[in-house]
């Protein structure tokens, strides 16, 4: 059963809607926001857990101030195209029409770690075990009962009441939706075709919710309820989470084993930097089917490139030091180096 502590999602919630107004409230201009000594950004839910590590760490050692906003990868994306903040952040790659409209902004994975499928069902075991088609169909409102056959036959012995499934999903621009539906996309092809993949998609049934803490809150609420989540926030919050089949047939557990088997997956970094590891091939046995990376936004030319560069080289070596208590794994070398190729870009 799913243990009820909200209060660290919460908590996060009103922080982030604190921060994001006072980010909002510059004027859209390319001169960025506050004094030389601040930094102010906005952006993805998942990432947030650890740049709320990072802040107090940096402050003490530089004596910059970074404040973020947890909004969603969506509205990182058009308050860094509006240049509102100083950097945005996405677990979602900038396509290219928002690479156009956000004129001459870089993307820098930053972090890794996983969206997880979460779910609250009374009477039922953790880590009840599912496939990628299994949830599209449950998704698309094609299994509607926890004791469905397809369930019961990949859990044989456990319990499964015959409670109905409630999906919840993102109601905002997310990262969080953009890594799941990429996934359900490469396992599915009629998730494919008839939904796709993007921050935001019209899901055919189930109820959307506001970050990673609306998700939180409705899975918490509600018997029967199933949603992805990112990784920091069900383990933070006792949650009762899904074993996700990979390529080989295995379900690994979420965490950084998994996630560092999936990225040890990537061969090359393109020069855009756009990074994708949800569905490893099969031979990477332990990889965990929905890991993903997420990416710091920052415009090429900006007024705080003095400030901006050298937070960004932190947070990609030292600051990598603060994400494994909160599951986010070591950024892999190759990454780093593209990284810091693309910080050496960033100009006033």
């Amino acid at each position: 059963m799913i243990k009820n502590k909200m209060g660290a999602l919460a908590a996060c919630a009103v922080l982030a809607c604190g921060i994001a107004a006072c980010g909002s409230s510059n004027s859209s201009t390319s001169s960025g926001t506050g004094s030389a000594d601040t930094l102010v950004g906005a952006g993805s839910t998942l990432v947030a857990p650890l740049v709320s590590e990072w802040q107090p760490e940096y402050d003490k050692k530089t004596k910059v101030a970074v404040t973020y906003g947890a909004i969603g990868s969506g509205g990182g994306i058009a308050q860094i195209t509006a240049r509102t903040v100083d950097f945005g952040a996405s677990d979602a790659p900038l396509s290219e029409d928002q690479f156009k409209e956000a004129k001459g902004v870089v993307q820098i994975p930053w972090a890794l770690a996983a969206t997880v499928v979460a779910y609250h069902l009374e009477g039922a075991p953790n880590q009840l075990k599912l496939t990628g088609p299994l949830l599209a169909e449950i998704y698309e409102g094609k299994v509607t009962s926890w004791n469905a056959p397809a369930i019961a036959a990949l859990n044989p012995g456990a319990h499964l009441p015959a409670t109905k499934i409630t999906p919840i999903h993102r109601s905002d621009g997310s990262g969080d939706t953009f890594a799941f539906t990429n996934y359900l996309s490469h396992i599915s092809s009629a998730w494919s075709s008839k939904i796709g993949h993007a921050t935001e998609v019209t899901f055919p049934v189930g109820i959307g919710a506001k970050g990673n803490s609306g998700v939180g809150g409705a899975i918490s609420s509600t018997n029967g309820a199933i949603g992805y989540i990112a990784i920091a926030y069900v383990l933070e919050n006792k949650f009762d989470y899904a074993l996700v089949k990979n390529a080989a047939g295995n379900y690994p557990v979420p965490g950084i084993p998994s996630i560092s088997a999936a990225a040890k997956t990537l061969t090359s970094v393109p020069a855009n930097n756009e990074v994708s590891i949800v569905d490893p091939p099969a031979s990477a046995p332990d990889a965990y089917p929905i890991s993903t990376f997420t990416y710091a936004l920052v415009p090429e030319k900006s007024p705080k490139a003095s400030t901006l560069k050298p937070f960004l080289k932190w947070a990609i070596t030292e600051g990598q030091t603060f994400g494994p208590k909160l599951d986010f794994a070591p950024l892999p070398a190759q990454v780093v180096s593209a990284d810091e190729a693309t910080i050496e870009k960033i100009g006033s």
